[in-house]
């Protein structure tokens, strides 16, 4: 039986700069995890549809956009309507701080922002996939 992690990172709306999702999609998959890389131009109900074909256990958006509120509000719930209460929800890019707390309330569980390591993210989603929402 396959206990690894499963993780989908996404890039939704139409923001085609994918580096930094594919480098941390690459450290989740180095430290163990199985990884999912959706692509560019996803939209939300894409993504919610990956997670429940691919069984995740957590999803990772990446916007540079600036469309971050719009795009993890309509994930959020989307999710919640389909009954998904048990997949983190994280987030990394082009945010302001002054954001966060709101992304939080909405039930992301953590955005990293420019600077954050790879080592961080990954310890983050292993203390995190499977914690009580």
């Amino acid at each position: 039986m396959d206990e690894r992690i499963r993780v989908v990172i996404a890039k939704p709306g139409l923001d085609g700069h994918d580096r930094g999702a594919k480098i941390v999609a690459r450290a989740l998959r180095d430290a163990g995890m199985e990884v999912v890389y959706t692509g560019l131009h996803q939209t939300p109900e894409q993504i919610v549809e990956t997670v429940i074909q691919e069984d995740a256990d957590a999803v990772g958006l990446s916007v540079l956009s600036g469309a971050h509120m719009t795009l993890f509000a309509r994930l959020r719930e989307l999710m919640d309507e389909r009954g998904i209460d048990d997949v983190v929800v994280f987030g990394g890019g082009i945010i302001p701080d002054e954001d966060i707390p709101e992304l939080e309330r909405l039930g992301i569980g953590h955005i990293f922002t420019p600077g954050a390591t790879t080592t961080e993210i990954v310890d983050w989603v292993q203390q995190n996939v499977g914690a009580p929402a």
